[in-house]
């Protein structure tokens, strides 16, 4: 009898062990390539692959993050990428919403097929309207400057596409009620929409604060004077100059994307929220 009281706890403790033994295993697997890429970063690049190229460091040298943010420039760099991630995160978050509020909640002549247009915008990649929109830039005289590096972006069909999918989840009734308070759109939105969609705005912002961190193409194809390089193109710029010290340049990658790494650990309860409240939402 004793015997089958204490299976149902052995059971559980098999199970825990399994469990912790499988997200440990997962655990290293993941972090096992961002093991590597230290270990090539505190590795000369020469002694390294003459050692076979170990998965331990060969003569570790740390000082290469001091080198790599000094030659690099890494300082104004970050804050160029800083400055512009945030004027476009902040630009799309709210067109985003009075888009979404106008699809979501609103009535006017043609109505689907403005969205319709909207949502055809996903499917032009930016090499399809990169020469039009440089030309566009170089016209308007914005070449190095921030309204010439963040004006392609402003505006988000995919952040329309995701709000206005979450705003219709609202009741009509709270417009309805806000209209018989005497609450207008502008106060609607801020005192009824925002606060009641803030995991999926959240996301949003996430998701395009990540893009517009690591954006590369249209910033290379607008950005003449080095002052303006962003994080992005000083690695590229790094890694072409030091082709025999590579090391320098995969400690610059390393640093460039610390910032990012510290804003999904803060966030991480935010992200969770956002994502598990989407997938109960009926």
């Amino acid at each position: 009898m004793a015997t089958e009281r204490n299976a149902p706890g052995t059971r559980k403790l098999l199970s825990d062990a399994v469990s912790y033994v499988s997200l440990t295993a997962l655990s290293l697997l993941v972090l096992f390539p961002i093991w590597l890429t230290i270990v090539r970063a505190v590795s000369p690049p020469f002694e390294y692959i003459e050692a076979g190229q170990p998965f331990l460091p060969v003569n570790a040298d740390l000082g290469v993050f001091g080198d790599a943010w000094r030659e690099g420039g890494l300082g104004r760099a970050m804050l160029v990428t800083v400055a512009i991630a945030v004027v476009i995160t902040v630009a799309q978050l709210a067109t985003s919403i009075a888009a979404a509020y106008a699809f979501a909640f609103l009535r006017f002549p043609f109505q689907r097929l403005l969205f319709g247009v909207v949502l055809a915008t996903m499917l032009l990649p930016i090499e399809v309207t990169l020469v039009a929109n440089v030309r566009t830039i170089r016209e308007f005289h914005w070449l190095d400057s921030v309204q010439g590096l963040t004006a392609p972006f402003l505006a988000s069909a995919f952040g329309i596409f995701l709000l206005r999918q979450s705003f219709r989840g609202l009741p009509p009734e709270l417009r309805d009620a806000a209209t018989l308070d005497g609450l207008g759109h502008f106060a609607f939105v801020r005192r009824v929409v925002v606060p009641l969609n803030r995991p999926a705005i959240g996301s949003l912002a996430l998701i395009t604060l990540l893009s517009a961190w690591n954006n590369y193409l249209w910033l290379q194809a607008i950005t003449i004077k080095p002052e303006w390089s962003t994080l992005q193109l000083v690695l590229r710029r790094v890694t072409i100059q030091q082709p025999d010290r590579i090391n320098v340049g995969v400690a610059a990658a390393i640093i460039s994307a610390l910032p990012v790494l510290a804003l999904l650990i803060v966030f991480q309860k935010q992200i969770i929220r956002g994502l598990t409240a989407g997938a109960v939402k009926g």
